[in-house]
């Protein structure tokens, strides 16, 4: 069982006490927190309104990880807990992969795309 956070903004759709028992916990690390949230967190109540969820974030002493407190309806502490790993995924994956190519890395697809020249104008469909 978990407590009831300290928090005074409780948003709307999460209601008081059901949903503020039994959070999702995921841990990430601290230097990925800004990219996941925003300097300074600015994209937290965001991410809350379009999740339906109530985050809280608590540093752990001694080592790098913040625990990330999902709170609300079960399905929705699911689906955001789902959501904030992938997103954690992903940053992972990107620095990684900056740090072994040793260049920012750019979507391939984008440089991919098939361009119409000056010489062959667009055409529409039935013309």
């Amino acid at each position: 069982m978990g407590t009831i956070p300290r928090r005074k903004d409780i948003p709307p759709w999460v209601k008081v006490p059901e949903d503020l028992r039994d959070p999702e916990v995921l841990q990430v690390q601290t230097a990925l927190l800004e990219a996941m949230f925003g300097p300074g967190g600015s994209r937290i109540p965001y991410i809350e309104q379009v999740s339906r969820a109530m985050l809280e974030l608590k540093v752990l002493e001694s080592s790098n990880l913040t625990e990330v407190v999902v709170y609300g309806n079960y399905l929705y502490k699911l689906r955001t807990k789902w959501m904030l790993q992938s997103m954690a995924e992903r940053h992972r994956l990107r620095q990684e992969r900056v740090l072994r190519d040793g260049v920012c890395f750019v979507d391939q697809q984008m440089w991919n795309l098939k361009l119409p020249s000056a010489s062959a104008p667009f055409r529409v469909s039935g013309q």
